[in-house]
Parts: C-alpha cells; sequence; structure tokens
C-alpha cells in the first residue's frame, strides 16, 4: 500500500486509535508497526494482564503503550466508545474478538456515533491485475442491502474516495449480468442507483450499472458486448451487491494475487479499522494509514 503511505507526510500527527482487546499476536503487532510508522497513538483496551502476556509471548515491546483495564472483550468494545465520546480517541481499531460484539457498542444510539447515513466498509486495493487503486465495497459489514442502504453505501465510498485521492471517482454498481433483469434484483437495484446519481440523490461521482465484473474491469470485454462508457474498464469504486459476493472477491485476490490491500468502516463520526481476526500485520497497517488520511484529510466531496 505505498501509494497511500506517500500521501502522509511527517508533520501529519498520528491518529489517536482504541485498539479494542489486542490479546493477540496480530493485533499487537500491526498496532507496534502502525505506531513505529507514526499512523497511531495506539491506546490499548482489554483486560491488562491478557495484553502484557500476548505482548510477551510475541515478544513486542509495548511500554510505551497506554492500556486502559477492562474485565472482559464486550467491556473493551464499550470503553473504546467511551474514550472517543470523551476526545481521548480518533478512532477505534478491532483486536481479538467477534465483529458483532465490536460493533455492538458503535452502532448503538447512547454511542454517538452514528451520522445520518448508514455505516458501511470500503476496502482499498491494489491489485497486481488492475492498473489503478481499486475501492471495494460493501465487503464487510452489511450482509443484504436494499436500494436505499446501497445508495448509503456508495456515498460513503465516494465521499472517502474523495478524501484520499481528492477527485471524481468512476463507480461501477455489480452484478451477475449487465442487462437489467427482472428476476435478478441486483440489475434493477443498479438501473435505479444510475438513475438516483443523475438526478442528484448520490453526488460527487460518475455512477453506472449494471455491470458483469468482466465489463467493468476490461473496455474491451465491455466493447465487445456493445458497452461503451466513461466508467467500463476504468472504475476507481466497485460495488458489490451483497456482502458474500464482496466477501469472496476481495478473499480470493488476497489469498491467489497477494493483492495488498487495507480497510475501514465509514460512515461514522471517527474512523472504525475493521480487521478480520486472520489479518496480517500489514493489512492492519495499511488500514491504520487510510484512517489516518481520511481523518486529516481537508479535500471533502465537493457541495452541489
Amino acid at each position: 500500500m505505498k501509494y497511500i503511505y506517500d500521501k502522509i507526510t511527517p508533520e501529519t500527527p498520528p491518529l489517536k486509535t482504541a485498539v479494542v482487546h489486542p490479546t493477540d499476536e496480530n493485533t499487537l503487532r500491526g498496532a507496534f508497526e502502525a505506531a513505529a510508522a507514526k499512523l497511531m497513538t495506539p491506546i490499548l483496551v482489554g483486560p491488562e494482564d491478557k495484553i502484557k502476556k500476548a505482548a510477551a509471548d510475541a515478544k513486542i515491546d509495548i511500554t510505551g503503550f497506554e492500556i486502559v483495564n477492562t474485565e472482559h472483550s464486550h467491556a473493551a468494545a464499550e470503553k473504546a466508545v467511551e474514550l472517543v465520546k470523551e476526545g481521548k480517541a480518533e478512532a477505534i481499531m478491532k483486536g481479538k474478538l467477534d465483529t458483532a460484539e465490536f460493533l455492538g457498542p458503535i452502532v448503538a444510539k447512547e454511542g454517538n456515533l452514528r451520522t445520518d447515513k448508514r455505516m458501511s466498509h470500503v476496502f482499498i486495493m491494489q491489485d497486481p491485475g488492475y492498473h489503478k487503486p481499486l475501492y471495494i465495497t460493501d465487503a464487510a459489514v452489511n450482509e443484504a442491502p436494499d436500494l436505499m442502504m446501497k445508495k448509503d453505501i456508495i456515498q460513503n465510498a465516494v465521499d472517502l474516495f474523495w478524501k484520499i485521492e481528492g477527485r471524481e471517482p468512476k463507480v461501477a454498481i455489480l452484478a451477475a449480468s449487465e442487462h437489467v433483469e427482472p428476476r435478478q434484483q441486483a440489475t434493477l437495484d443498479a438501473a435505479a442507483l444510475t438513475v438516483m446519481s443523475m438526478r442528484g440523490q448520490i453526488q460527487g461521482a460518475k455512477v453506472e450499472g449494471p455491470f458483469g465484473m468482466d465489463n467493468a474491469i476490461s473496455k474491451k470485454s465491455a466493447n465487445l458486448k456493445g458497452i461503451f462508457s466513461e466508467v467500463a474498464g476504468d472504475p476507481d469504486i466497485l460495488v458489490f451487491p451483497d456482502l458474500e459476493s464482496g466477501n469472496i472477491y476481495f478473499k480470493s485476490r488476497v489469498l491467489m494475487s497477494q493483492a495488498p490491500l487495507g480497510g475501514v468502516v465509514v460512515g461514522a463520526r471517527v474512523p472504525i479499522i475493521l480487521n478480520s481476526r486472520s489479518a496480517e500485520p500489514e493489512e492492519r497497517k495499511a488500514s491504520a494509514a487510510i484512517a489516518l488520511v481520511a481523518s486529516r484529510s481537508t479535500t471533502p466531496r465537493p457541495k452541489k
């Protein structure tokens, strides 16, 4: 993820990040490496004895990190939200706990981290088979989004893209077919979202769909099928019809092509770093870099 790291200057202050239940080597090493790169100032939240034991077992020096002791993982998630509310943390990172347990206090109304938009997840991937970074959404949070949820998912990704890239993105809405098929809901949603973008209900991007994966990624494939558009073959953002398809895609690219990536939950008041428990430290570090660049950005999406 060198291109993300290149966007960070020595003057960029690290993000004060509450790391929830960091009782495993991957989480602690990811936090340690992100801190060493001045991407974050970790606040380790969880059972202090378990955190220190995990660090000692992995030979990771955490003597300079603040530890906020809690009884268990659920209390750690609640405490992280409290630290944000108190202004002591600027982001939250998931450690060794279940995703639902981690997100519960974050999405709760009393947590005061929700905005008027639905929260969603965006991966940024540097796939060796594609000519530029790809933003992938939503492959981690919203399981089976309906039309209006997809609208928020797209707008969240577009807003993140503006903060990081500072320009208008091209958005491809994916389905099994590039044709509108009455029995394939994903194609109906894609067509509706395309019109919604044209009418200003999604702002700051060129949005088109439905696309099959082949004609979204390959202009040659699109042209052979009679599709001629600015987005075909050159999207910046891929919108998957559901979590399952997006999740399978990103994991296959990471495991089979070693495509580096990182990701964040957007649509909340602060960046939420939601890595899989099996995520390697480099992915966690890249995710911290994305959160930092997005949080410190001064180039938001232009308003119409």
